[in-house]
């Protein structure tokens, strides 16, 4: 790919995909088409525009300190935002977060309202969950018209080509996340309505389930539907054959997924100020209706140190980027132009802001930790805690200078005594092409494979982990006829040259077994404050019972929610190893 020399940064770690999306979805253009910055200026431009909110709080504050703070840790990729914040900070557009949740309610009018506020918000590159619960079943009586309610599946398929229309400027893909309550009488036809494919592709969904329900399920017990118009009773069903069919759609198309709402509402910061209906389009943000939140995400492969002769978690750097990080978030919060007033005027009530991390699965590979292993959970605990520590501390001290947010009187903070600048501060995001921009692994999945073609818009990319790479050329065993032979497969572990150290670290996704996956969300989901976005991966022949016991002890570790896939079970996928169809993620970060 030709490119003039003044957009290759020399100085910064970018790989050649890095450098490729970066040019295609990111930097600044000029009209006819050419690059009109350097990822250096991006980083440049996003840390100025940052650093500026610090005024509204101190006129005399240095800016330019900030600046340069903010812009060292996003160009050495430290941490990046999420992507709208780097697509659009600095810039008229000025939208900068990726989270939104919008409310359905039972009414044509409030129905076109949220797909219009939906389609500006995928214009301004940002994703929306909805609960589309509150709408009528399907056959009820529609006394304006005398006719009869078509169910909250037909107007999915409304949202899902307003979607497809509105291309994000060929940015991003438009994502939504669809989710029914378990008890909707459509719920049947909610659980299949993906299983034909080309339908609703610009969804993922998830069925809205509580603990009760699981209970049910596992005795074969009926439960009520009821009706949303009322809240009456309207029929019942047997609560383990609606579980069987939930792993049985998911163990044909990867969908649905299951969210615990009781859970998640259980943890809402903010109960005062109404009810969690949905999340964000990956499940990792719970939003109230018209929030909005903005994510980002430390780049753990960079937080280890070399310690008399072994390689170890440097905790020091760690803490002082969470508070950098903190830092920048709640300025987001600040200079952010939002689509609508509501949205506004909800976010800033709560202030919620999402410091996750990429690159855990490289960190244990450098770490020499196998994925599957008691030391990667306990790591992953010490980790996610000393970070949700740090970030509430950081969070803290902002609130000292700038006041608490503004529903704190009305938060379970206020009975605690704790002042705190943001609602939630940490959540775990999929990080889909912020790890392709830093070079490093996806968020706090496994390793998909340690060479693979991945699939970003129209443009695909092929990798090969550089921690891997490094590996082989210490063994003195590189070279590009051994990394083509793994090409084909993905997998490491009958390459009998290999020294065996080195096959039982880099043990890929699919040769994890599920339980280990689930595992590791829930290490990770102890200390987040909103939820955590993992994919369970399955082997092709993975069976509907192994679904079925994930989604069991998803319910048993406390997860909030949980998404599996198996293994060629779509026909597009993200993550592809020699012309196979294998996924990981969609990318929402």
């Amino acid at each position: 790919m030709t490119r003039p020399p003044t957009l290759t940064e020399k100085n910064m770690p970018l790989t050649e995909n890095a450098l490729k999306i970066l040019e295609k979805r990111y930097l600044l253009k000029n009209s006819d088409g050419s690059l009109a910055e350097t990822p250096e200026g991006m980083f440049k431009r996003v840390a100025r525009a940052a650093a500026e909110a610090d005024r509204l709080y101190d006129p005399k504050a240095d800016t330019g300190r900030t600046e340069e703070t903010f812009f060292s840790m996003t160009n050495n990729l430290e941490f990046l935002p999420n992507s709208p914040t780097l697509m659009n900070a600095g810039r008229p557009l000025g939208q900068l977060s990726a989270c939104f949740v919008l409310p359905i309610g039972d009414s044509m009018e409030e129905i076109f309202d949220a797909m219009k506020f939906s389609a500006l918000i995928h214009k301004s590159g940002g994703g929306t969950g909805f609960s589309f619960s509150k709408l009528r079943q399907k056959g009820s009586p529609v006394q304006t018209t005398g006719g009869t309610s078509s169910g909250p599946v037909s107007f999915m398929k409304l949202f899902d080509l307003t979607t497809e229309v509105v291309k994000q400027g060929g940015k991003r893909r438009g994502a939504n996340m669809g989710i029914l309550n378990v008890s909707h009488p459509d719920i049947l036809e909610f659980i299949t309505c993906k299983n034909k494919p080309g339908e609703f592709e610009n969804f993922n969904i998830s069925v809205g389930i509580t603990e009760e329900f699981i209970g049910l399920a596992e005795e074969g017990l009926d439960y009520e539907l009821v009706d949303p118009r009322n809240g009456s009773a309207s029929g019942k069903l047997n609560a383990g054959e609606v579980f069987n069919l939930i792993a049985e759609t998911a163990w044909g198309s990867g969908e649905p997924g299951i969210v615990f709402l009781d859970r998640i509402n259980r943890e809402n910061p903010t109960p005062q100020l109404g009810i969690i209906e949905s999340t964000n389009p990956c499940g990792e943000q719970p939003l109230l209706p018209y929030e909005s939140c903005n994510l980002g995400s430390i780049n753990l492969s960079l937080m280890v140190k070399d310690s008399n002769g072994r390689k170890e978690v440097d905790f020091d750097r760690l803490g002082s980027l969470v508070h950098k990080a903190v830092h920048f978030l709640d300025n987001v919060i600040d200079i952010n132009k939002y689509p609508l007033d509501i949205i506004k005027n909800t976010t800033l009530e709560t202030r919620k802001i999402g410091l996750g991390v990429m690159g855990f699965a490289d960190m244990l590979c450098i770490l020499g930790i196998p994925y599957k292993s008691d030391t990667a959970l306990k790591l992953a605990e010490q980790l996610m805690d000393f970070i949700r520590r740090q970030a509430r501390m950081a969070s803290s001290a902002l609130a000292k200078h700038r006041g608490p947010f503004p529903a704190y009187q009305k938060s379970v903070f206020k009975s605690s005594g704790e002042i705190i600048r943001n609602a939630t501060t940490t959540t775990i995001a999929p990080t889909g092409t912020l790890s392709i921009i830093s070079g490093t692994s996806s968020g706090i999945e496994p390793l998909f494979a340690v060479s693979y073609t991945r699939r970003s818009m129209e443009e695909e990319f092929t990798e090969i982990n550089s921690v891997f790479r490094q590996y082989l050329t210490d063994a003195g065993i590189y070279s590009q006829e051994l990394i083509e032979r793994i090409g084909k497969s993905g997998s490491i572990e009958n390459i009998s040259e290999i020294p065996e150290h080195i096959r039982k670290i880099f043990v890929t996704a699919h040769e994890i077994e599920p339980e280990w996956h689930v595992r590791m969300q829930a290490a990770f989901q102890k200390y987040t404050d909103n939820a955590v976005s993992k994919t369970v991966n399955l082997k092709r022949d993975a069976s509907v019972e192994q679904v079925k016991e994930v989604f069991m002890l998803a319910y048993k570790l406390g997860l909030k929610g949980i998404t599996v896939y198996r293994d060629g079970s779509r026909e597009s996928q993200v993550l592809n190893i020699d012309g196979g169809n294998r996924e990981l993620c969609i990318d929402c970060s």
